[in-house]
């Protein structure tokens, strides 16, 4: 009996787990849940008749049989990237595939398109928006727009050092002369970065007891126009805030800025090539 042709979204959810050793980091890479990478590998599991993963308490790794095709696997998948981004280009070579973070769609992005179509009008710019950063090698995306650490990217250019610091209404900041006239104020934060207020009052405010206490909203955005409305007082990440304290409806009430070790990054597939498409927006992107 011939057994049936393996779906290849179990081979990808194999070769994603097996990459990055890990169900759950397979599963943020696909935008699927850890169950359905479990579910995938047990299908091609199945089909090959014997176990690829051995199951843990606390994660999982390769059997014998699972590292000894990994690298087959992952260069299939490379070879077929690298096969529909060919396909892609030479089918609508004018259209420009951005993807970006809502945040950093929403408040940095979005001020510099009118630039970018106004150099080139004729290019079509299609935006996808998602939580993590795709793997560029797989996904076909001709430009990926994130916060990263220095060593997670290979092609890519920094645009600006992330920097946190408070930021407020004029009104609010009338008052506030040095970190410790924060107290009693309303503490506003984003649920994807709650570490924020803590890792800035180490930096600022060592040995001070100040407790960063406020609600959490969900969306960066959100976040900023609640502190415009004069709920609070949020930590601003300069690349996102800097619209916001040019126009002056925010202020940075302190001098204190503290570096994080990630930057804007605007990454590539490939190499970027200077004077071509690609590279005229993201020398654009990279303009103050």
């Amino acid at each position: 009996m011939v057994n049936k042709a393996v779906p290849l979204v179990a081979m990808r959810a194999f070769e994603s787990a097996a990459r990055l050793g890990g169900f759950k980091a397979a599963a943020v890479e696909l935008s699927v849940t850890p169950g359905a990478i479990a579910q995938h590998i047990k299908t091609l599991e199945n089909w090959a008749g014997s176990p690829l993963f051995i199951r843990m308490t606390h994660g999982v790794k390769l059997t014998d049989l699972g590292k000894s095709v990994m690298g087959d696997f992952s260069d299939a998948f490379d070879c077929l990237g690298t096969a529909m981004q060919k396909l892609r280009d030479n089918a609508e070579p004018s259209v420009i595939r951005i993807v970006v973070s809502t945040e950093i769609a929403q408040l940095w992005l979005a001020s510099k398109l009118p630039e970018i179509r106004a150099i080139n009008p004729d290019i079509s710019i299609s935006i996808t928006v998602l939580d993590h950063p795709p793997n560029l090698s797989r996904d076909v995306f001709d430009l990926s727009i994130f916060f990263r650490q220095p060593e997670d990217y290979e092609f890519g250019i920094e645009i600006c050092q992330d920097i946190i610091f408070p930021v407020c209404t004029p009104l609010l900041g009338a008052n506030l002369g040095e970190p410790s006239d924060l107290a009693g104020l309303i503490f506003l934060h984003n649920s994807a970065s709650m570490e924020d207020w803590t890792q800035w009052l180490e930096f600022a405010a060592p040995g001070q007891k100040i407790s960063p206490m406020g609600p959490s909203l969900p969306l960066y955005g959100l976040v900023l126009q609640e502190s415009k409305n004069g709920a609070g007082i949020m930590m601003g990440h300069e690349p996102l805030v800097r619209t916001s304290l040019r126009d002056g409806s925010l202020i940075a009430p302190f001098p204190q800025k503290k570096r994080l070790s990630r930057s804007l990054v605007v990454e590539t597939p490939r190499p970027i090539v200077e004077q071509s498409l690609v590279g005229r927006i993201v020398e654009k992107l990279c303009d103050d």
